[in-house]
């Protein structure tokens, strides 16, 4: 089936000022409440939020088989599990509707009142119910700096990296949307020189620079899907900052690797770019150093996707500090491998599964996608504008990460993802 809605050329009777992240192209997902307090799925062109359940109710979507309620729900669980097919008719639909050339809703004041919302009216939430969380570590800059970093040039890289997608299962319950804040968490700490651990709130509280993909049912317990059927199965991709705490990280992570260190919290960005979206932006993706088994051997070389990413740090007085600027096309293993590996031994993926793509860092140090390698480990301090520095984030700064695509005809972006980090609320070691 063709996009229909990805014709660059097309404009839509909604105002979309030039550079947005949301034109008529984009046509993402998420769950907002509206200003009168009615929870809904949406999606968003320029700066305007649409409510689906309204839209979906007027007949809008007569045509395209969906149950009465599809998007009358608090998560898109249930949109995303009806499949590829599904989301395709529904974003062409939306992108027909709000072409300039419709009059059908645009010239019906009565339907646009109920459907169309300012998105700075609304209050989004998180869009998924998150079932399962991994994350993977599939950036090889950033998996040598830090190798570098703890065990030297020589050992940067684990033996095993090379050949599979490293990974691990995360905390769903922690997930939390763009917006809500961070609040400093406590643990155990081993102190510079001391062989005995002391309890207390993290010192070294980090972002890191990722991006996520959200999955639809993938298979049957027992049953791995190949490596050419993956892709049919991604639903899209959404900012993502995973949190972490790296003095209680580097004390308790051998050796069964993170735990109280990442599980504090995971900050996505509310809407959920398709796939179909990302389609123009493919890109290649890097040369593998070594050939992966056959299982993880792809046809096609242009397997990447080429999201600039940016990580900036906002301070109490406005100050706006851009910390990196990477690119999700620097990951070395992909997500369609990923996803193969992780179903390889049968383990069953389901819609609404979150998978992160770790770390994202460049070749350079400015596109390092943590504090960690930013400063590397705390030896190297950033000044910030108002003359303060940092190694690691203090208490009110405000993170923000930012992503798009863009090509001399049209720009897809992610909007934000942030997260203000507020002081320990716990001391329980008085």
């Amino acid at each position: 089936m063709q996009i229909t809605a990805n014709d660059p050329s097309r404009k839509s009777w909604l105002n979309v000022e030039k550079g947005c992240d949301f034109p008529i192209q984009n046509i993402p997902f998420g769950v907002f409440i509206t200003k009168d307090d009615i929870i809904t799925i949406g999606t968003r062109i320029g700066e305007y939020a649409i409510d689906l359940g309204a839209f979906h109710q007027l007949g809008y979507f007569d045509g395209i088989p969906l149950t009465d309620d599809m998007f009358m729900q608090d998560s898109l669980n249930d949109f995303i599990s009806d499949g590829r097919k599904t989301w395709r008719l529904v974003r062409n639909r939306i992108a027909d509707v709000f072409d300039a050339e419709n009059s059908t809703l645009r010239d019906n004041q009565k339907h646009r009142d109920v459907i169309i919302f300012d998105v700075n009216e609304v209050e989004m939430l998180l869009p998924i119910n998150v079932g399962d969380y991994t994350d993977f570590y599939s950036s090889k800059e950033h998996a040598t700096n830090v190798g570098v970093m703890f065990r030297g040039k020589e050992n940067a890289l684990m033996p095993n990296w090379l050949h599979v997608p490293v990974g691990y299962h995360g905390r769903s319950s922690s997930i939390i949307v763009s917006g809500t804040p961070i609040r400093r968490p406590h643990g155990q700490l081993l102190p510079m020189g001391e062989t005995q651990p002391i309890f207390g709130p993290s010192e070294k509280l980090d972002m890191e620079l990722e991006t996520a993909f959200v999955t639809t049912d993938v298979n049957n317990l027992g049953e791995p899907i190949g490596i050419d059927e993956a892709a049919d199965y991604i639903f899209g991709m959404v900012l993502f900052n995973d949190w972490s705490a790296r003095d209680i990280q580097k004390w308790e992570y051998v050796p069964l690797g993170p735990f109280l260190g990442k599980n504090f919290a995971s900050t996505i960005s509310p809407w959920i770019v398709t796939m179909d979206a990302l389609e123009p932006f493919r890109c290649e993706s890097p040369k593998q150093e070594i050939t992966p088994l056959p299982y993880l051997q792809q046809k096609r070389t242009d397997n990447s996707f080429d999201v600039k990413l940016q990580a900036s740090l906002e301070t109490e007085n406005g100050d706006l500090n851009i910390l990196s600027e990477s690119n999700f096309k620097y990951m070395y293993w992909t997500m369609n491998q990923q996803l193969t590996h992780h179903t390889v031994n049968g383990c069953n993926v389901r819609a609404g599964d979150l998978m992160g793509s770790g770390t994202i860092s460049g070749p350079t140090k400015n596109s390092y996608g943590s504090m960690l390698e930013l400063t590397w480990g705390g030896k190297e301090p950033i000044t910030l504008k108002d003359g303060t520095t940092r190694t690691f984030f203090n208490d009110g700064d405000n993170v923000i990460l930012r992503g798009y695509c863009e090509n001399e005809k049209v720009r897809i972006g992610f909007g934000k993802c942030t997260g203000k980090i507020l002081p320990p609320k716990y001391n329980h070691s008085k």
